[in-house]
């Protein structure tokens, strides 16, 4: 039989990524932290958390994780059913997400879940190619990705499409590009991606151009809002969501630098199978707000081919 206080400190040490802070935030000491995880690793068989900085988790300590989190959230809904009114504490709910989308609708979708239930976000921000780990690990609960892949025991809900288009300045194109838009110029252009884990700009210069990531010079920008700064002024171009471009795009201050060809990025949403009344609320949310803010599969068809 598990002990859910010791799966309680596990959950503490990885998501606080500290053995200090787990301590903080359960109200005990340092040592006890270290003696109830190391009682569960005994009790498991199994090295749950390697000791490095910040802590990790095993394989195994990501299934108790994973395991946990279920756990707690059908325990507050079970309490809300039998008591028939809201409980006191706050429910936290983690999420894996790409930074446009949070930059851009996913707000708008969770507002009237938070104005009207206890919830906390804890909001894991990764390249929509990258967030489909942050479920398998335990992390999340559920993952706004690329894939369409849906994993054991989670559900998979399509949501839409965000074309991406390389934008810039017309002062930055008249720099770089005097003479049209072309591979020779890309070569000594800057061009903006937001972290090491972002393909986009990758993958389109070497769909429409030929070329590799290494041919040409990259400012590393890990926000979002910085990054379209960092176009508009002129100092890079780069590939950026019709969902933050458009406006900017009809005023003249940024243009499409080559009309029709784009990276069509498709987003699903991935969550836990669980018979949970929350999560039910939280997808019909992601649901209809991309429905109305994203768009449909069937226009982009050809690009995402």
């Amino acid at each position: 039989m598990l002990d859910y206080k010791q799966l309680q400190t596990l959950a503490a040490v990885l998501e606080e990524e500290s053995f200090d802070k787990a301590a903080r935030k359960l109200h005990v000491t340092q040592s006890a932290i270290s003696q109830r995880l190391r009682q569960l690793e005994e009790q498991i068989g199994k090295v749950l958390v390697i000791r490095t900085n910040p802590p990790q988790a095993t394989d195994a300590g990501q299934l108790l994780l994973k395991h946990y989190r279920q756990v707690m959230l059908l325990q507050v809904e079970l309490d809300q059913s039998l008591t028939k009114q809201a409980v006191n504490n706050y429910t936290q709910i983690a999420i894996g997400l790409n930074a446009d989308s949070l930059a851009t609708w996913f707000l708008d979708a969770v507002t009237p879940l938070l104005e009207r239930n206890k919830i906390l976000l804890d909001l894991k921000v990764e390249d929509q190619d990258q967030t489909h780990h942050l479920l398998r690990s335990g992390q999340v609960a559920g993952c706004i990705s690329s894939s369409n892949s849906a994993m054991q025991g989670c559900n998979c809900i399509p949501l839409g499409v965000m074309p991406y288009r390389c934008i810039a300045s017309p002062a930055y194109i008249k720099k770089y590009f005097p003479s049209g838009i072309t591979k020779k110029g890309f070569t000594q252009a800057p061009v903006a991606e937001f972290s090491n884990k972002d393909e986009l700009q990758n993958r389109y210069l070497s769909r429409f151009f030929d070329l590799k990531p290494n041919d040409y010079p990259k400012h590393r920008i890990p926000s979002t809002e910085s990054f379209l700064q960092l176009i508009v002024q002129g100092h890079a171009c780069g590939m950026v969501p019709d969902q933050q471009s458009e406006m900017l795009i009809d005023t003249g201050k940024i243009v499409d630098m080559t009309p029709g060809r784009y990276i069509a990025v498709p987003l699903y949403w991935h969550v836990w199978g669980l018979n949970s009344d929350m999560y039910r609320k939280l997808t019909s949310a992601l649901a209809m707000t991309a429905k109305q803010r994203l768009d449909p599969f069937n226009i982009h068809q050809d690009a995402l081919n």
